[in-house]
């Protein structure tokens, strides 16, 4: 296991703008508030989506798309730098008008609502290629 201390230096608190795309709303706060590294939360709901679950034998992300509306019954994810660019990883649980849920990797969805608190660390985090698992991961 890889672990290091980290010092917050700030939290903001935003709401999503409607019609926009969620992870690059969360990834403009970061560059608004100059997060090279932060962890955040958030919750809402979303007019369309694409979740990616990634196969460990395959090595590669599947796409789940979503071409309805959905709640965000919860969001979170960390900003770090990759190839020199801010980038929001995010994972979402999803659910439908039944109440059924989805989770995984959220690549992209459209915002109909979205509110997020995200708290800013000290010192950046970057992604480097981790051979064992072929992803980009931190630490």
């Amino acid at each position: 296991m890889n672990y290091r201390a980290v010092e917050t230096t700030s939290e903001y608190v935003a709401r999503l703008e409607t019609g926009a795309e969620w992870r690059t709303e969360i990834e403009t706060l970061a560059d608004d508030v100059d997060a090279d590294a932060a962890w955040f939360t958030a919750l809402g709901a979303v007019q369309d989506a694409e979740l990616w679950f990634y196969d460990q034998d395959e090595r590669e992300y599947f796409p789940i798309e979503f071409d309805e509306p959905l709640e965000v019954a919860s969001c979170v994810g960390n900003v770090s730098l990759l190839d020199g660019n801010r980038f929001a990883h995010t994972h979402a649980v999803l659910s439908d008008p039944d109440g059924t849920t989805y989770a995984g990797h959220l690549n992209e969805a459209t915002v109909w609502a979205g509110e997020v608190h995200m708290r800013v660390f000290e010192e950046p985090l970057e992604r480097a290629y981790d051979e064992t698992t072929e992803l980009d991961l931190w630490l």
